[in-house]
């Protein structure tokens, strides 16, 4: 009798599989395994999703981009340089030139008598006759003159001025960057160091149960409304922190920021948290056992090695707080001036935007405007975002060695 040869077999996702199965056959196996109809429509559904959310965030961005395409391209201007026309000369323009001198549109243009027609055409003239400020002549919604000063008709020397409802509409978007930029800084200001280092403690110095006390209350706070915060700015804050200082303005920057940041120090938090518990355990028993106190571990070899992490949550607790509205809305003064000290109130793009925009008139210029605002502003959170995951991704190649 020949002796029986035992079969190799092979272990893998598919269960064991006879060794002279062909590479396709067991392939085939693994993925038989795997495709199962539940897990299958899970992952469908998990990247549906996924893509579902990329893909509105990039409409919203399109939508907002198409409301302030005439402003980018060049093809607004609000500058009063028209010559009155006569009722005679009015009537030989084209409908669409007709319509635009006189500030309707085409199909209401349509709708009106010669009668109409004429008394729309002399209260036109007779506006136009009235202009005496030469300021009048300027189209301000150019780019120069929403981002470079221009010496306004009263003024001394070149300002930059947002003001939309005066007589000569002012759209220069300076000051409203430098208060956006004055309110992130000092939120960051407040609450990275904050945010932080409660991490290094809950996650590498606090007793466990501590920890399980101190974790979930911070990470409470971020389900406080940020309406309630602003009301405690603008109430409680704004006078304990001016009856310190002594300052003129009672809402300002220092207000609208600390607020801010009490928003921001949840989300430094948690991430930064993750980032520190996730260190291998073996980094700080290494150093534990060197004789290193645990404050030194904690400082010197756990926050280094979550660096990535930690910086991460710095990049988010910055575009959390570049798109806050209600806080700043209600805390930061709403005065667009364009100054370096955080003692005198501020303008943020955010809340000229939730502001202003009921109060427009759609498709004109201010309309326009505050949907170029709210482009730069998702620009600027994006690019921020972008370079951070670069560095991040650097600081994770040099800690790995690479």
């Amino acid at each position: 009798m020949t002796e029986k040869q035992p079969v190799e077999t092979r272990r893998g996702d598919a269960g064991v599989a006879p060794a002279s199965l062909s590479r396709t056959d067991l392939g085939a196996a693994i993925i038989r395994k795997r495709s199962r109809p539940g897990e299958w429509l899970a992952e469908r559904g998990i990247f549906a999703v996924s893509l579902s959310s990329i893909v509105m965030i990039f409409l919203i961005f399109a939508f907002v981009g198409r409301e302030a395409l005439p402003v980018i391209l060049g093809q607004t201007s609000n500058a009063r340089t028209q010559k009155p026309l006569t009722p005679d000369e009015a009537t030989k323009l084209p409908a669409d030139k007709l319509a635009k001198y006189i500030g309707v549109s085409v199909s209401e243009l349509k709708g009106y008598d010669a009668e109409t027609l004429k008394t729309l055409v002399e209260l036109k003239a007779e506006e136009l006759a009235q202009v005496s400020n030469t300021d009048s002549r300027i189209n301000t919604t150019s780019w120069q003159k929403m981002f470079q000063p221009h010496r306004w008709l009263g003024y001394d020397k070149p300002e930059y001025i947002w003001q939309p409802t005066s007589e000569i509409p002012k759209y220069n978007c300076i000051p409203l960057f430098i208060g956006s930029l004055k309110a992130t800084l000092v939120a960051l200001l407040f609450s990275v160091p904050l945010g932080v280092a409660a991490a290094i403690y809950v996650s590498q110095l606090a007793s466990p149960k501590v920890r399980e006390i101190v974790k979930p209350t911070i990470e409470l706070l971020s389900g406080i409304p940020s309406v309630v915060l602003g009301f405690f700015a603008l109430i409680v804050l704004a006078t304990i922190l001016q009856t310190i200082f002594h300052y003129s303005s009672r809402l300002n920057a220092l207000v609208g920021g600390i607020a801010l940041g009490l928003a921001v120090i949840p989300v430094i938090f948690t991430i930064a948290e993750d980032a520190l518990t996730s260190v291998p355990k073996s980094y700080s028993q290494a150093a534990l056992a060197l004789g290193a106190a645990p404050w030194q571990v904690a400082w010197q070899v756990v926050l280094p090695a979550a660096l990535p992490g930690v910086f991460a949550a710095c990049i988010l607790g910055f575009g959390r707080a570049m798109g806050e509205t209600m806080i700043v809305l209600m805390a930061s003064g709403n005065a667009s001036i364009v100054s370096a000290s955080i003692l005198d109130s501020c303008r943020t793009i955010t809340a000229t935007i939730a502001a202003e925009l009921a109060e427009v008139v759609f498709g004109g210029a201010h309309y326009r405007i505050l949907f170029l605002l709210g482009t730069l502003l998702f620009a600027v959170t994006f690019v921020t975002n972008l370079v951070g995951e670069m560095i991040v991704h650097r600081l994770k190649a040099r800690l790995e060695g690479a």
